[in-house]
């Protein structure tokens, strides 16, 4: 239990990643196609992961322009949201290229950074400098969460693609969180 504990508290994203695969939450890959073929379970966990994460994500950002009184934080948002667009049309691309279905198996779960419902309510109802502290700790929560999740997609996964993509979402979370925190610093 206490390693359980461990692994949980220390490793989210990695654990996650083998309670998914273990728990069979991954999809099997058609291989109706040698490029669906090289996506492996844990290439399709990632993926089906991260779909609903920047999707919540986007609900989060969407309310900033209209709440937040940084304006710094209000740009930061703004970014934050065009990247999670983008990052989700790639991602939704992946998911074709891979054969699997999109069934959705993560829909309606709170996990370590996921935006939740109860924040997006929270967060809604909020504006100035409350809503900024909310938003400051759901956008963190998320952007470190998706670095270790692209970091364990990128060391792991199978299809080249699926690990290129893991790569730049690294990266770009990485920027990002580094400049929410020059921003934002300890507001959480």
């Amino acid at each position: 239990m206490q390693f359980r504990r461990y692994v949980l508290t220390r490793r989210p994203a990695w654990a996650l990643l083998a309670v998914l695969l273990v728990s069979g939450c991954g999809a099997q890959p058609e291989t109706g196609t040698p490029r669906a073929a090289a996506f492996t379970p844990t290439d399709i966990a990632w993926i089906q992961l991260m779909i609903p994460m920047d999707e919540r994500a986007r609900l989060l950002t969407d309310l900033a322009p209209g709440r937040a009184v940084d304006p710094e934080l209000a740009r930061l948002a703004r970014r934050a949201a065009d990247r999670q667009e983008a990052e989700l049309a790639r991602l939704r691309e992946l998911l074709e290229l891979s054969g699997a279905p999109d069934t959705r198996p993560h829909e309606g779960h709170d996990m370590p950074g996921m935006v939740g419902a109860d924040t997006l309510r929270r967060a809604g109802a909020l504006s100035g400098e409350e809503f900024d502290r909310v938003f400051a700790a759901a956008l963190r929560a998320h952007l470190a969460q998706s670095v270790l999740l692209c970091a364990g997609e990128r060391g792991a996964g199978g299809a080249g693609e699926a690990r290129e993509l893991a790569g730049e979402l690294e990266r770009a979370g990485a920027e990002q969180l580094a400049l929410l925190d020059a921003a934002h610093p300890g507001k959480s």
